[in-house]
């Protein structure tokens, strides 16, 4: 079964204010652009269950057909730079989609 990383072109996530970080999956074709979308695999309930979050801290959710990208923001449990976050950047949150399984 292929994963997200080998169908995307990009999988990224950074900081969208102190408050939020923001997740672009963006594919190189529309083709592999529709499946995805079209498949849930990045809805916004699938994104709760890969980052383990309730649906109020998901701030926003496209698909964007133009660009062939799906972008979602969430909601930080704690402020960029303040004390206990791992990430000030939020660059390193997009890992968990990377595995993702796509249906064939």
């Amino acid at each position: 079964m292929p994963r997200l990383a080998d169908v995307a072109k990009t999988i990224r996530s950074k900081n969208a204010g102190v408050d939020k970080i923001t997740f672009d999956v963006i594919f190189p074709d529309l083709a592999s652009y529709e499946k995805v979308r079209d498949s849930g695999t990045l809805s916004r309930d699938a994104v709760c269950r890969v980052f383990g979050i309730e649906p109020g801290r998901i701030s926003d959710h496209v698909s964007f057909d133009a660009a062939r990208a799906i972008k979602f923001t969430i909601y930080r449990r704690i402020p960029s730079g303040s004390p206990g976050d791992a990430d000030v950047f939020g660059a390193q949150q997009y890992g968990p989609l990377l595995d993702l399984e796509l249906p064939d």
